[in-house]
């Protein structure tokens, strides 16, 4: 078998519909957007108000932190995102975390000067209980939000 080495931009359009396809097995309909704004996917939620926005960051593979430390899963995303959420995609595991954008930007562990924030957690998990770990990002798996989203009463989306 032959191993394909993916570009960014295949990255970021795999982690897109991968987005899509499972928001859809959970009856939520979206839409790609072609321009590059910001905002990957529009979706709307059955009952609810109004569409919502996402910014999709995928990555292949987990990390090693700083090269050489524990495997970690990071996203790198921009502090002025325009978009209401943030899909975070692990496509070696077929993967998504879904955030409220500002739940994100609290998260994220590192604020850079060029604009951008570093939302990571940890695979392992006897990293000690000050990191983040895989366990505590349970709530925030699409499939998780998703049904929250949909049990609750027609409201505006964040």
């Amino acid at each position: 078998m032959t191993t394909v080495k993916l570009g960014t931009q295949a990255i970021g359009a795999a982690g897109e519909l991968l987005v899509q396809y499972q928001l859809l097995k959970l009856g939520i309909d979206s839409a790609r957007l072609t321009t590059d704004s910001g905002i990957d996917l529009v979706m709307y939620v059955p009952g609810h108000q109004s569409a919502a926005t996402i910014q999709v960051k995928a990555n292949v593979a987990p990390k090693s932190a700083g090269g050489k430390g524990k495997l970690l899963l990071s996203w790198a995303f921009p502090d002025d995102s325009p978009a209401q959420w943030l899909a975070c995609v692990d496509m070696s595991t077929d993967s998504v975390w879904l955030f409220p954008l500002d739940e994100a930007r609290r998260r994220a562990q590192q604020k850079h000067t060029n604009g951008t924030r570093l939302l990571y957690f940890y695979i392992d998990e006897s990293i000690g209980p000050k990191a983040l770990r895989l366990s505590d990002m349970t709530g925030h798996r699409l499939e998780t939000v998703v049904t929250t989203l949909l049990d609750e009463p027609a409201r505006e989306l964040p």
